[in-house]
């Protein structure tokens, strides 16, 4: 052996440590924060949410298309309390959805096969 200092060219064997471990976030925003590529289209579009809420409003009271008007009317109370909750009905009388769950053996010898 000598008392030379290894060359900095050497490479050292180094175990592999890919993928994440379970519950683990490798990259990406942290939860929580805002979209910096989309914070100022967002609040340009903010700028015009009296006139374009007065455009729907209007929609609604003077349009001929009853299309338009349902649409124009969706909008605004979507924003006004939020879109509607979509519910699973079970049985005819709207009790709640029941799930059945059937698991059949089948025994097969060996030498049989399928």
């Amino acid at each position: 052996m000598s008392d030379e200092a290894p060359s900095p060219i050497a490479k050292v064997a180094k175990s592999s440590n890919r993928g994440s471990a379970p519950g683990e976030r490798r990259g990406g925003r942290i939860k929580g924060t805002p979209n910096k590529a989309t914070a100022s289209l967002k609040e340009l579009a903010r700028e015009y949410t009296s006139e374009a809420l007065e455009a729907l409003i209007g929609v609604l009271r003077d349009s001929e298309s009853d299309a338009a008007k349902v649409a124009a009317a969706r909008e605004v109370l979507d924003r006004g309390y939020g879109k509607a909750s979509t519910v699973i009905a079970g049985d005819e009388d709207g009790g709640p959805a029941t799930f059945v769950h059937k698991i059949i053996l089948e025994g097969v010898r060996p030498g049989e096969g399928r």
